[in-house]
């Protein structure tokens, strides 16, 4: 069975580019019958915090595409410090006491530091001498010298990569003060949680020459390793935390309005594409379709919006979310909306209740017009409240001659009248209009001014319907 995994440092929030590829090691997991392990990597206790951890978790838990088993590296540390001796016991690994801060180069001068001869080749009793006295070390890796070529793999994404040994230094498994590495921790982790798949980010490809080597000398079996291109900003520079801030935030975007189904649709888009190029997908679509072999091996460009009061996140993400806001079950969308209204203090028990079908009618009327859920509370203010503003255009469509007038009587008939459908406001409408000797645009026109303070909406005779009677006769008698 193929194990994947995600492994976050608890060192910030999540990131989109992180979110996405927790979502590549979903889909290729699910994709073929697979699991996914979410691995905590909170070894760097020096920069972990619990507000990151819970941002973390809070943004994975929103994205709503569930892993099998959750680990804490930190748990796990004996096992990596075990890996280490062991290391050092078979000559795979020696100890460089070369004081913190000083020099290690034996090479020319603007050359890479690759190992200090002197201490990769101290004796096997000179150091234990001096390992049992206390003196503080650093726990090496010795890459082979004595082999021809370098190390190699196959990236499901990359294709063949290769490295020459005389190209990779002797790195740490364990600090001074005798805390793993993550080069250490990672390896022994994906080898004994068994995992068979590491799908990270293209930054990390480097390392895995590292890691393969890692993994022979502890006898493990090597994973395949498939890494994902980078995610750039609109000007071309990498998506990071400390540039571009809450803009790559996954809670952020929750917090704009965005459905987990959208997003993650968003996510798979961002250097992936299926075969028949379709963009709209729900999660099991793209369970069928996704292929790790089909991620593109160009950087993926996540641009942000640059409208006066847009949204500042990439356009194809607001209208993703708005095409599967606007197609989704209503019953699946209503929790989602029932978190909007609570989040904006505007939740009456009543919408649980007894008017629970009003509830689901106006959400299902409204949403054609929406593109995040955040939206409800802003361009559906006036369904769900009194308080509401008008429109420029949609004041001038009062100000018409004799429509405030129209308006009044109006109200007085729908009053009257003991019939409020669609079918029973439209005849009102033409029929005063008639009478009045104008066109029965001028009616409706100011009548939805009237009723929302907007110019569009749902159709002219639903907007009356979805506020009610009582409301509708209060907002034309007050015009």
């Amino acid at each position: 069975m193929n194990r994947v995994r995600f492994a976050p440092s608890p060192t910030g929030f999540l990131h989109i580019g992180g979110a996405r590829t927790y979502v590549f090691n979903w889909l290729y997991a699910r994709s073929t019958g697979g699991q996914v392990l979410l691995r905590i990597d909170d070894t760097d206790a020096g920069r972990n915090t619990e507000e990151s951890l819970r941002s973390i978790l809070d943004g994975l838990r929103w994205l709503d595409l569930p892993w099998d088993e959750q680990h804490f590296q930190s748990k796990r540390r004996s096992s990596h410090v075990q890996a280490a001796r062991a290391l050092l016991a078979s000559g795979a690994a020696y100890r460089d006491f070369t004081p913190e801060g000083e020099g290690q180069t034996e090479r020319a001068a603007g050359e890479p530091w690759l190992f200090n001869p002197g201490m990769r080749e101290l004796g096997t009793a000179e150091s234990d001498r001096r390992a049992d006295s206390g003196e503080p070390f650093v726990a090496r890796f010795r890459v082979p010298r004595d082999r021809p070529g370098g190390a190699t793999f196959k990236d499901l994404v990359y294709r063949k990569q290769f490295r020459r040994f005389s190209d990779i230094e002797d790195f740490a498994l364990l600090r001074s003060n005798g805390d793993p590495t993550y080069h250490l921790a990672s390896t022994v982790d994906d080898g004994e949680l068994g995992i068979t798949h590491v799908i990270r980010g293209q930054d990390h490809l480097t390392n895995t020459f590292k890691h393969i080597l890692l993994l022979e000398a502890l006898g493990f079996d090597r994973p395949a390793f498939g890494h994902l291109p980078l995610l750039l900003g609109p000007d071309g520079s990498k998506l990071s935390k400390r540039r571009h801030g809450a803009l790559v935030s996954v809670t952020n975007y929750r917090d704009m309005g965005f459905l987990p189904r959208g997003f993650v649709n968003y996510l798979s888009l961002l250097g992936w594409s299926p075969k028949n190029n379709q963009e709209l997908l729900e999660v099991p679509q793209l369970v069928e379709a996704f292929r790790i072999q089909q991620v593109l091996r160009t950087n993926a460009v996540v641009q942000f919006g640059d409208k006066p009061g847009s949204a500042q996140c990439d356009p194809k993400a607001v209208w993703l979310t708005g095409q599967h806001l606007r197609r989704m079950p209503i019953g699946q969308l209503m929790p989602y909306c029932e978190h909007v209204l609570r989040d904006a203090g505007w939740w009456l028990d009543e919408l649980a209740g007894r008017r629970r079908p009003w509830f689901i009618e106006a959400v299902d009327s409204l949403r054609s017009r929406l593109n995040l859920l955040s939206e409800l509370t802003t361009r559906c203010r006036a369904y769900f409240r009194d308080d509401y503003g008008f429109e420029a255009k949609a004041r001038n469509n009062l100000e018409k001659s004799g429509v405030r007038e129209m308006l009044h009587v109006l109200a007085d008939r729908l009053d009257a009248s003991k019939e409020f459908t669609e079918k029973s406001v439209e005849q009102e409408i033409r029929s005063l209009a008639a009478e009045r000797g104008v066109k029965a645009g001028l009616l409706i026109n100011g009548s939805r001014a009237a009723l929302t303070g907007q110019t569009v909406g749902p159709s002219a005779f639903r907007v009356f319907t979805i506020i009610g009677k009582a409301r509708c006769v209060k907002r034309l008698s007050a015009v």
